[in-house]
C-alpha cells in the first residue's frame, strides 16, 4: 500500500518536529531561542545539535554533508567531505563537531566578487544558518549556510536577505505599536514563488548546442502553430508530463517543499508550479532547490527542464511570480485588508508606504530582476514591461481616492449572478488580476511579476524588505510624536493624503503592453530601463546606497560589487551566446545551406541537360545563394564584434557594447538563420526545429 503524503512529507528533513523529537528538551529550547531571536548557540549545545542531526542522517542513509550556500553566481554552491574519521584500530568511524555544523571554509577566490577577493586570497567562510531547515538528498546531509569572505565581506545572495529580513522586523514591530500591536514581537515577510519552465524532449536537447551552454535557442524558426489558439493554457497534461510531475511533487514534498498547484502554461511546452508561501529566507532555499530537482527529475524520464527566461523565441517567455506579503508572530497578515479596508487604517497605511517606496525605489525593484536572459522576457509575450508601476484594482483605488479627496467611500463589490438555477452567486472580489503589471496587488498580498524564471529571489525580496523598511521607518518618525493623541488618526489620514499626493504616479491599473502607456509613463516621470545595462548603473546611485547602508544590508564596496559582477556577467553570457552562434553557423548551419544549394544546382543543370524547364530549383537555389552570402558576412562581422568588445577594459563600456553592438548583430544573423530555415527541407536542417522540440513530448 503506498504511503500517504502526510506520512512522507518532509521525510528528508530535519524541522522542528524531528529537533523536538531527537534533541533534549533544553537543548531544543536554545536551539529555539537561536533560530527565533538570533540568540547565539555556544558550542557545547552546537556539538549536541551536530551529534543529532549526523545520526539522523545517517539513518536515512548520508555518509557526507556539505556547506549548502547561494554565491553571486546566482544558483548554489557545495563541497561534500564524508562524516569518516580514523580509529585507532585502523578502522573508521562516523564524527560531525558543532564546529563543523556551524561554520566551514571554503575558497572564496573562484566565485565572483567584484573585486571584493583578489585570486591570490582564498580564505571564506560558510556559517549555519539555522532559520533554515537542513536536509538530506543523494547521501548527503545538506547544511543551509551564508558565505563571507576573510574580511568579512557578504559573498553570497543569503546573508543580505537575512539582513534585511531583521531590519524589516524591527521597523515593522516598532510601526505596529502605533495602532496598538503590542503584542507582537517580530515580523518576517513571506514569499511564495511560482515557477515557470519549459519541458522538451532530451533526444532533442541534445541536438541542439545553444539549449545545451545557453539554455535558449538562438537560431529557430516560427512554427506554423504558436500559442494563437490559447489552447494549451490549463490543459490536460500529456501523459509524459503528468508523471514527470507527479514525481515532481513527490521528491518535492520528501524535501518539505509545499508543492501545490501544476498546470500547462500558455505556450506550447511550457509548465508551472506553485508553492504554498513561507517565510522568505526558507522560501528562497526552496526555490533554489525546487529547480535543482525539477532538473534532475526531467533527466530521469528522458526530458529536460529548461528554466531559461526565453528558451523560444515568438511564444511567452518563462517567470517566477515573486507573491510577496508580511506576517506577524502572531498570526497577522499585514497586507489583508479585512472586509472593510476604509476602516483599516493599519493596512492603508502600510499601502500607502508600499506605495511611496515603490515609487521612490522602482530602479531598485528593476534592478533586482535584471539578467541577459530576462531582457528577451520583459514586455513581450505576457510578461510585464520594463517600465514598474503598481496594479490595486479598483476598489482600493477607490479608497484612496476617497482618503485623498476627503470624500465617503462606497463599495462597488457585489455578487456575480451566473444565471444557472443549480450553482450559486459569488461575491466579485475586490481586485482584479492585471497580468500586465509588474507589481500587482491580488487580495493579501503583491505579486512581482518581473522576476525570471532562472533568477535567486532573494535579491528580488532583500530589496523590497529594505525598501519597506525605510518607508516603514520614515512613517513611524512621523507619527510616533502623535502615538497617545486624540488626533492621531487625523494626522495617519493627512499623511497617507499627502503620500498618495506625491506618489499616485506609480499607480497604473491599464494595459501596461500599449505604447500609450509608455508615453504615459513617460510623462509620469517614471523610469523606463528596457535593458539590464540600462538599470544597473543606478544600483549605486546616493538614495539607493543611503537606505541599503542604513540598514546593514550592503555597505558601499559590497554594492559596488554586485554591480560589477552584475554587468560582468551580462557580458559574458552574451559573449558565450555569440560564440555558439557562430559556432553551431559555421559548422552545422551554413555547411548544410551550402550543401542544398549545391544539390540544386546540380539539379538545374541536370534539368538543362535532358532540355527540362528548372525555374523553381534556380530560384529557390539564387535565393539561398544571396541569403548564404549575408548569413556568412553575419558569421563575420559578429566574431569581429566579439573581438572588439574583448579589447573594452571597463566593464560598463563593455556591456554597453556586448549590449548595442553584439546583440543587435545577433539578431541579425538569428533573422538571416531563420529565413533559411524556412526554405530548407527538413531532412537537410541538421537541427531540430521548433515544432519538433516544443510539440514533441
Amino acid at each position: 500500500m503506498a504511503k500517504s503524503i502526510p506520512d512522507y512529507f518532509a521525510e528528508n528533513v530535519f524541522n522542528d518536529v524531528v529537533m523536538k523529537k531527537r534533541l533534549p528538551k533544553n537543548v531544543y529550547n536554545t536551539l529555539m531561542k537561536t533560530i527565533r531571536n538570533g540568540q547565539q548557540l555556544d558550542m557545547m549545545t552546537a556539538d549536541i545539535v551536530a551529534n543529532t542531526i549526523k545520526d539522523w542522517a545517517i539513518e536515512k542513509g548520508a555518509t557526507h554533508y556539505t556547506h549548502w550556500f547561494q554565491p553571486l553566481t546566482g544558483s548554489t554552491a557545495e563541497k561534500h567531505d564524508s562524516f569518516i574519521a580514523p580509529a585507532p584500530n585502523g578502522m573508521a568511524i562516523m564524527e560531525f563537531s558543532g564546529k563543523a555544523l556551524v561554520k566551514g571554509e571554503p575558497d572564496a577566490s573562484s566565485f565572483p566578487s567584484g573585486g571584493l577577493r583578489q585570486t591570490s586570497s582564498a580564505r571564506g567562510y560558510t556559517a549555519w544558518d539555522p532559520t533554515s531547515y537542513c536536509f538530506v538528498k543523494e547521501g548527503s546531509l545538506y547544511i543551509p549556510t551564508v558565505f563571507l569572505s576573510y574580511t568579512g565581506e557578504t559573498l553570497d545572495k543569503k546573508t543580505p536577505l537575512l539582513r534585511s529580513m531583521q531590519a524589516l522586523s524591527k521597523t515593522a514591530v516598532r510601526f505596529l505599536r502605533l495602532f496598538g500591536n503590542e503584542n507582537v514581537t517580530s515580523v518576517h515577510s513571506t514569499v511564495g514563488a511560482e515557477q515557470e519552465y519549459f519541458i522538451i524532449d532530451k533526444k532533442m536537447y541534445d541536438q541542439r548546442e545553444d539549449l545545451i551552454l545557453t539554455g535558449r535557442t538562438l537560431f529557430g524558426a516560427k512554427p506554423p502553430k504558436g500559442q494563437e489558439l490559447d489552447d494549451q493554457y490549463f490543459a490536460n497534461l500529456r501523459p509524459r508530463i503528468a508523471a514527470y510531475m507527479q514525481e515532481l511533487d513527490e521528491e518535492l514534498w520528501k524535501l518539505g517543499i509545499y508543492s501545490k498547484t501544476k498546470h500547462n502554461e500558455v505556450a506550447p511546452a511550457q509548465h508551472e508550479m506553485a508553492p504554498i508561501f513561507t517565510t522568505s529566507n526558507l522560501g528562497t532555499d526552496q526555490n533554489e532547490l525546487a529547480m535543482e530537482v525539477m532538473e534532475k527529475v526531467a533527466l530521469r524520464h528522458g526530458l529536460v527542464c529548461l528554466l531559461h527566461e526565453k528558451p523560444f523565441e515568438g511564444v511567452n517567455g518563462s517567470g517566477k511570480h515573486n507573491n510577496w506579503s508580511m506576517a506577524t508572530d502572531d498570526g497577522q497578515n499585514l497586507l489583508d485588508p479585512g472586509d472593510t479596508p476604509m476602516e483599516n487604517l493599519q493596512f492603508l497605511t502600510i499601502l500607502c508606504a508600499l506605495i511611496k517606496g515603490i515609487d521612490e525605489y522602482a530602479d531598485l525593484m528593476r534592478i533586482s530582476a535584471a539578467s541577459a536572459g530576462n531582457d528577451h522576457r520583459l514586455g513581450a509575450d505576457e510578461a510585464p514591461p520594463a517600465i514598474v508601476s503598481m496594479f490595486l484594482g479598483e476598489e482600493l483605488d477607490a479608497v484612496l481616492k476617497a482618503i485623498e479627496e476627503d470624500t465617503v467611500f462606497k463599495t462597488s463589490t457585489k455578487a456575480f449572478e451566473i444565471g444557472v438555477n443549480a450553482l450559486p452567486s459569488f461575491p466579485k472580489d475586490s481586485t482584479d488580476r492585471n497580468r500586465t503589471s509588474p507589481f500587482a496587488f491580488t487580495g493579501n498580498r503583491f505579486e512581482f511579476r518581473m522576476v525570471g524564471s532562472s533568477d535567486n529571489i532573494a535579491c528580488t525580496n532583500a530589496l523590497l524588505n529594505t525598501i519597506v523598511s525605510e518607508e516603514l521607518s520614515e512613517f513611524t518618525e512621523i507619527l510616533e510624536p502623535h502615538k497617545n493623541s486624540d488626533h492621531f488618526e487625523t494626522e495617519v489620514k493627512k499623511l497617507l493624503k499627502d503620500v498618495l499626493k506625491k506618489h499616485r504616479r506609480i499607480i497604473f491599473n491599464g494595459d501596461g503592453y500599449t505604447l500609450e502607456w509608455v508615453e504615459e509613463a513617460k510623462r509620469r516621470g517614471l523610469p523606463n530601463y528596457p535593458s539590464t545595462v540600462d538599470c544597473l548603473p543606478h544600483y549605486t546611485d546616493e538614495k539607493n546606497m543611503r537606505i541599503l547602508n542604513k540598514f546593514g544590508i550592503y555597505n558601499e564596496s559590497e554594492l559596488k560589487a554586485r554591480t560589477e559582477v552584475l554587468l560582468e556577467t551580462y557580458s559574458k553570457t552574451i559573449r558565450i551566446e555569440a560564440r555558439t552562434m557562430i559556432e553551431m553557423a559555421r559548422k552545422q548551419l551554413l555547411p548544410a545551406t551550402l550543401s542544398y544549394i549545391e544539390k540544386l544546382c546540380g539539379a538545374v543543370d541536370l534539368k538543362n541537360k535532358i532540355g527540362m524547364t528548372s525555374n523553381t530549383e534556380r530560384k529557390m537555389a539564387e535565393k539561398l545563394n544571396d541569403l548564404a552570402d549575408a548569413f556568412y558576412e553575419s558569421i563575420d562581422t559578429l566574431e569581429s564584434l566579439v573581438n572588439n568588445a574583448a579589447e573594452i577594459k571597463e566593464i560598463q563600456p563593455r556591456a554597453e557594447f556586448f549590449r548595442r553592438k553584439v546583440v543587435a548583430e545577433m539578431e541579425r544573423m538569428r533573422t538571416t538563420c531563420d529565413t533559411i530555415e524556412r526554405i530548407m527541407p527538413s531532412e537537410y536542417w541538421p537541427i531540430p526545429d521548433y515544432s519538433q522540440m516544443i510539440y514533441n513530448v
